[in-house]
């Protein structure tokens, strides 16, 4: 398995640090729309996702996302998340002052969503499943970023009815919105990598990826949309499953700091930095939108170069699933078969294996509401709404 990325004449080459590719990068921010936001709209796949999964898939119902232990902590029953709690949009939603936001395919009517719906799903691509068929890989017809938009776009057509196709009289309602778009792309390297698709072939995926999510956001953009946040890659390189598929007898093979694998890593670093470049690109095309890019992968590297900061003792180890050194195994999976649940979820950076813990949601959604990891910093735009204080963003407990 080839562990970098080539150059010419084979030479191996080190991704961009994200920190300089934001510095270069991201430009001046335009002026926000608003200072508020009454409603928020998501798109993404599972770690964005707060309970799209279940209608998707009503026909599995022994999938364990279904069932506890999932939502232990929190909810203290299955909510349709892909940890243990909260995930970074209940976070955003809460500081915002709004209750969590409902999946789209749990609402029939207008007032289903007057605060904003979600249309992220567990397992979601980027790009369509015919994409991956050209190239010789089935992924299943799985939900991706076109069907969200057409479901969002159906629900334009509840929230505010205009003549003809036009949606005039949406213009209130997409001014005083939050656009959040991904977590995405994320499967789009999972479902190939994991199936041993060859890594230099899943690299060429990327500007796929990118331009997918920028045909999306150019489209929401066009439907009225004025303030979006734009999440990047985690740092897929200290995932627990791809700590045990890609294990390694060299010690190069690792980050010395989080002992993270470093090729996977550089490759989300690597994919961060085109949607930075894109996104650059829109603001220019778009002077009068908002475009935040939320940096996933910084808030995460945080919480696994300095775990105790965050009362985590087992960064890279998985709360539920099959045990051993990451806390995860090829045949037992988080509440199916002879799993292992840890009894301190909070003291864990994974959750399942593959989904980070509550603990980790709350740091990355911590640092991209005070700032420190957006850009143009997200607090500059909700000034006047976003709530910071631990006791409500931690420990209120709500309805969904």
């Amino acid at each position: 398995m080839t562990s970098y990325l080539y150059g010419g004449g084979g030479r191996r080459l080190l991704l961009f640090p994200m920190a300089a590719a934001v510095a270069a990068l991201v430009g001046a921010a335009p002026s926000p729309a608003s200072a508020c936001y009454t409603r928020v709209f998501s798109f993404g796949d599972s770690l964005a996702d707060t309970g799209n999964y279940h209608f998707v898939y009503s026909d599995d119902d022994s999938d364990p996302v279904l069932r506890l232990p999932y939502g232990e902590t929190f909810f203290h029953r299955a909510s349709g998340r892909f940890t243990d709690g909260r995930i970074v949009l209940d976070f955003i939603a809460d500081a915002l002052g709004l209750p969590f936001v409902p999946p789209y395919l749990s609402g029939r009517r207008a007032e289903d969503f007057l605060h904003g719906a979600n249309f992220a799903v567990g397992r979601a691509t980027a790009l369509a499943p015919d994409f991956f068929r050209d190239r010789g890989f089935d992924i299943g017809d799985v939900v991706h970023l076109d069907m969200e938009l057409e479901w969002f776009r159906d629900m334009l057509g509840l929230l505010c009815p205009a003549d003809g196709l036009s949606l005039s009289g949406c213009s209130d309602v997409m001014n005083q919105s939050l656009f959040i778009v991904g977590e995405i792309g994320g499967n789009d390297y999972n479902l190939p990598l994991l199936e041993r698709v060859a890594f230099e072939d899943v690299v060429t995926f990327a500007p796929a990826v990118i331009a997918k999510v920028s045909s999306s956001i150019t489209e929401l953009i066009r439907l009225g949309a004025k303030t979006l946040v734009v999440p990047g890659n985690l740092p897929i390189g200290c995932i627990p499953m791809y700590l045990l598929a890609f294990q390694s007898d060299e010690n190069e093979d690792y980050e010395p700091g989080t002992g993270c694998i470093k090729w996977l890593n550089e490759f989300a670093r690597y994919h961060n930095k085109l949607l930075i470049q894109e996104l650059e690109k829109l603001r220019k095309l778009h002077p009068r939108v908002t475009i935040i890019y939320a940096d996933y992968y910084g808030a995460a590297t945080e919480v696994f170069a300095s775990p105790q900061q965050y009362g985590i003792e087992y960064p890279l180890m998985a709360c539920c699933g099959g045990g051993g050194r990451y806390g995860v195994s090829s045949g037992v999976r988080c509440g199916r078969g002879e799993y292992k649940l840890c009894e301190n979820p909070e003291m864990h950076g994974s959750w399942d294996g593959m989904h980070p813990s509550e603990t980790v949601y709350k740091a990355i959604a911590m640092s991209l509401l005070r700032g420190s990891r957006t850009q143009p910093p997200i607090a500059t735009t909700a000034s006047s709404c976003i709530q910071l204080s631990e006791t409500r963003i931690s420990f209120e407990d709500k309805s969904l």
